[in-house]
């Protein structure tokens, strides 16, 4: 089975695959949290940082790039190319805003007749350079109806994977996701699928896989699997348990690496504060110590919470 990584946009980057790589494995591909390029500026310096191969040293690393002009497109792999990535992933699913009114992510779902001028014009350039273009979306924006359209757009394009996370826009990320649309591209999808959306625990991937009569694979995990690091491991079969040791070891390995990179002191428990909204589900009954950390502004109160917390595991 193969398990991708979501990015996750401030929570996935090459500090944290590289600890999660290295602490537990068994992801075969993460996906970096998006480039989005600009006129004279396909990537920036921080954005390179962060896909810098030297930064993701054996890890199998897709960037992801956000925009809705090909140009831009175009110019970003070139520089991805002679970085010597072969894959890159189109963001056609982001539900924010601000990058929607620009046309961009979800955004470009309305325009069907730009987008598949788009698609033409990167395929077009990316096949001559042997680069692999998978394409991460949603169903549409304002109705799952829009979907079939936007299939029959897909379906005209060498997509290397096409990632489906089962809603619309309009749902960001709540309500029951929509099965039938999914149902809809096992039938119809010309390029190989990947299912995106809801599977936090073994008996979510169970369940889906049970109403689409098939097993699922590969699958794209992000939230998931943030707040269950063990969860890759589960679905793969390897433990039927969350490994709270191997928490701790992620916990303590990226407090003191976002120690290195990041000041004052309270920018780097923002950045783990906003892990533990991830990984409070998995500490049933510490809701007092968990509001305490989250309060936290010195190390000294945040270590203090944290360490209590993670000793004791599930009461």
């Amino acid at each position: 089975m193969k398990i991708y990584f979501a990015p996750l946009e401030g929570i996935t980057g090459y500090i944290f695959r590289n600890a999660f790589n290295e602490i537990y494995g068994n992801v075969d591909k993460f996906f970096s949290p998006f480039i989005s390029p600009s006129e004279n500026c396909p990537l920036t310096p921080r954005e390179r940082k962060d896909i810098d191969p030297e930064n993701n040293k054996g890890i199998n690393l897709v960037p992801q790039i956000l925009t809705c002009r090909s140009d831009h497109f175009i110019e970003a792999a070139k520089e991805l190319r002679d970085m010597g990535y072969k894959e890159i992933n189109l963001n056609l699913g982001c539900p924010s805003g601000t990058v929607c009114a620009k046309g961009k992510g979800a955004g470009f779902l309305l325009d069907t007749s730009s987008l598949s001028t788009f698609l033409d014009e990167i395929y077009s350039y990316c096949g001559s350079e042997g680069i692999k273009v998978s394409v991460k979306t949603r169903l549409g924006y304002n109705d799952p109806e829009e979907f079939h359209a936007l299939m029959d757009i897909f379906n005209a394009f060498p997509v290397s994977e096409l990632i489906i996370h089962p809603r619309i826009r309009t749902d960001f990320y709540k309500g029951e996701i929509r099965k039938e649309s999914f149902a809809y591209a096992l039938e119809n999808a010309k390029c190989p699928l990947v299912y995106n959306g809801n599977i936090f625990s073994e008996k979510d991937y169970s369940d889906l896989s049970d109403f689409f009569h098939c097993r699922l694979d590969p699958v794209m995990l992000g939230r998931g699997l943030v707040s269950d690091p063990s969860l890759s491991d589960k679905l793969k079969g390897i433990s039927s348990e969350t490994d709270f040791p191997k928490l701790r070891r992620l916990h303590d390995t990226l407090y003191h690496e976002y120690q290195k990179v990041m000041s004052p002191d309270i920018n780097v428990l923002y950045k783990m504060r906003e892990l533990w909204t991830y990984w409070q589900v998995l500490f049933e009954g510490k809701e007092r110590d968990i509001k305490r950390l989250l309060k936290a502004k010195k190390y000294k109160e945040y270590e203090e919470a944290a360490y209590h917390i993670l000793a004791g595991g599930k009461d």
